[in-house]
């Protein structure tokens, strides 16, 4: 039976948000075989991209039919050797396709018109980030559509649980100082100030060691900022092994019973929920890995004071040994994320291969208006 030509537009959202709505909320996220994760956008399907500089969404249609919906947002970035090295890249996020119209093509003709979008808009390199396991995602992207293997980022997932932790050193706001140290970090947006002012930004925080003083150049250091996800769209579990299950009810229990027995306790994540999203990560120092946990133990206490927060999550690059430092569970976390990048001029093809095989930088600016 035929269902007519496949229609890729522009979203309408007078006409688009409910159906958009509903198909997200079938659409899971994340790998089949450990959890499927839900997302509701609290009636704003773009909402992941709204606070880009530029962005598109686009919808295709088989008849009358809601098949698939992709994302796309456009920014200035540092690459390679900067300062002298910029790049407008473009950026596709929220690739879904029904399940009964998948392997139809249809998934690399939203990506081929999104592309489209990019190239009128004078975009040197497109990339996307998928799970390194979803091999569906990396079949379309690297074997259909000749897109490249550029990162491997680290994504640390942290429940949060209302039990206060100690701060030992000194923190303080220090906003001023990431175009001095991280603009020579990859993908480094230019527009970081739009990042920092933003309402979603909880704000910017550095830690040093005691006694010593920030006006100076401390001994060691370590910075970071908190966005928060959860005001835009929520997560909830939608699948889960029944031993989860089972101990996320027993240790409450006991927490409720016997508080003085310190099980780590997991949130509740079978109804939606929010979370904060640690981003620039940088630091410096004998001391620095100590001081960015004692940075991760200040957001967990921001967290825990938040009825909605259940995790908080930092992604950093895949050669960044801050990842030793940041609190996380092994079991929601993704120690290898896959991006990849994709030349869309023909004079900037010959610097991908550079761009690809150049050992990634320690530091890594993943942009929280992308998570």
């Amino acid at each position: 039976m035929g269902y007519g030509e496949l229609i890729i537009r522009s979203y309408d959202p007078q006409y688009d948000r409910t159906r958009v709505e509903d198909f997200e909320r079938k659409c899971e996220v994340g790998p089949a075989k450990r959890v499927f994760l839900f997302t509701d956008t609290l009636g704003d399907p773009i909402c992941r991209i709204r606070n880009s500089p530029i962005y598109k969404m686009l919808v295709a249609e088989l008849g009358n039919q809601l098949v698939g919906v992709i994302q796309g947002s456009i920014k200035l970035v540092t690459v390679h050797k900067p300062p002298n090295d910029l790049a407008k890249v473009g950026y596709i996020l929220g690739l879904r396709v029904s399940s009964l119209y998948r392997r139809r093509g249809i998934g690399s003709s939203l990506v081929i018109k999104l592309e489209e979008w990019f190239i009128a808009n004078d975009v040197d390199y497109a990339y996307m980030a998928t799970e390194k396991d979803n091999k569906a995602s990396v079949k379309l992207f690297v074997d259909r559509l000749s897109y490249v293997k550029f990162q491997t980022p680290t994504i640390l997932v942290n429940p949060v649980s209302h039990r206060m932790s100690r701060i030992s050193s000194n923190v303080e706001e220090a906003e001023a100082i990431y175009r001095k140290f991280m603009s020579s970090t990859e993908f480094f947006p230019i527009d970081i100030g739009n990042i920092l002012r933003n309402k979603l930004s909880l704000g910017t925080w550095a830690a040093y060691p005691r006694g010593e003083s920030w006006s100076g150049v401390p001994s060691s250091w370590a910075m970071l900022s908190v966005w928060n996800s959860g005001e835009l769209f929520k997560l909830r579990l939608g699948n889960a092994p029944l031993s989860c299950l089972m101990y996320t009810k027993s240790s409450r229990l006991i927490e409720k019973l016997v508080p003085c027995v310190k099980l780590p306790c997991i949130p509740d994540f079978f109804r939606p929920f929010g979370f904060y999203f640690i981003y620039g990560v940088y630091r410096e120092g004998p001391l620095s890995g100590k001081l960015v946990r004692t940075l991760c133990r200040f957001v967990h206490n921001m967290a825990s004071k938040s009825k909605d927060c259940k995790v908080i999550v930092t992604e950093v690059g895949g050669s960044d040994t801050s990842r030793l430092h940041i609190p996380h569970w092994k079991s929601l976390s993704c120690p290898e994320d896959l991006w990849c990048i994709k030349a869309l001029k023909n004079e900037k093809k010959n610097s991908l291969h550079e761009l690809t095989k150049t050992p990634p930088t320690r530091a890594l600016f993943v942009d929280p208006r992308e998570v």
